[in-house]
């Protein structure tokens, strides 16, 4: 589908390390683009109009204009991800793209990072190295043809949510909204899989490709409505969860995802870790502010 390449170009060590690589350049690539995307929008912000306006200032931007192409190329090298190595690994790899940010933010917007945030990105590091020892390349299965309509069923309930989400109760909403976007996100994980032709007549008649739009869509939705009316953390905590933890499961129980042999304890190990190392990042699911510069140092 993405012209990457195949088991059969690439001996199985060699595939494994290039779907990973793949994984990571498009953390690092969503990451970064996150930190870009946040300097441009506040550049903009003179508090003349609405969000329209506030868009269109940011986006004459060059450095939003970059954030947008990194997302892009951040896209593609998830897809070659997922069409290379297990649901498993790609989710937590951009899961680790919060430590990108952190990393990237601490740098260029001058945030203060705790000692534990700092001991989350080793964390999250660490997780990703036990994951890419461990993890086998995709599964070869392509699940039963009820999961494409599944697919589109919870990628219709994610739009809903999302455009339920200021009439959902302030406790807990940004959290619920938050999971949505994962679920969401994870359905475009799962439905890359699915594609099994570009060619657009196929795609007009495959399911899993309006679920990859729904869901990609919805999910952006339920993710900026969640970001602004409730807290970053508590909504990328539950993105964080949603497109990890179901996406893997359903990798695994339909589409024959596995791992090394003799290393699924250790791929479990690494998956959880690197999860839990992004959930201890959660604030910087959006790019947090700059540190105020104090009078001394001024």
């Amino acid at each position: 589908m993405c012209g990457h390449p195949t088991r059969h170009d690439l001996p199985y060590s060699r595939f494994v390390l290039f779907g990973m690589v793949c994984a990571l350049g498009a953390a690092v690539c969503f990451g970064t683009a996150t930190v870009l995307q946040a300097m441009a929008a506040r550049a903009a912000d003179n508090g003349e109009g609405g969000e329209a306006a506030l868009f269109l200032r940011a986006v004459r931007q060059w450095r939003y204009l970059a954030g947008l192409a990194l997302d892009g190329l951040g896209f593609l090298l998830q897809v070659a991800a997922l069409r290379s190595i297990p649901i498993y690994a790609v989710g937590a790899a951009l899961a680790s793209s919060l430590a990108v940010t952190a990393v990237v933010a601490a740098r260029v917007l001058r945030v203060r990072l705790s000692g534990r945030e700092w001991g989350a990105v080793g964390v999250v590091c660490a997780g990703l190295a036990l994951l890419g020892i461990a993890s086998g390349t995709e599964g070869d299965r392509s699940g039963p043809t009820a999961l494409e309509y599944a697919l589109l069923g919870v990628a219709l309930a994610v739009l809903l949510l999302g455009l339920a989400g200021g009439r959902l109760p302030e406790r807990g909403r940004a959290g619920l909204l938050g999971l949505g976007a994962g679920f969401g996100f994870g359905v475009v994980e799962v439905a890359v899989r699915l594609i099994d032709s570009a060619a657009l007549p196929d795609l007009v008649r495959d399911p899993a490709a309006y679920a990859l739009l729904l869901g990609g869509a919805a999910a952006f939705l339920s993710l900026t409505s969640a970001l602004r009316t409730g807290s970053v953390t508590a909504a990328t905590a539950g993105m964080v969860i949603g497109e990890t933890v179901g996406p893997a499961a359903v990798g695994v129980i339909w589409l024959g995802d596995r791992t090394r042999e003799g290393l699924a304890w250790v791929a479990v190990l690494g998956f959880l870790i690197a999860v839990v190392g992004a959930l201890a990042l959660a604030r910087f699911g959006e790019a947090p502010a700059p540190a105020p510069v104090s009078a001394d140092a001024a």
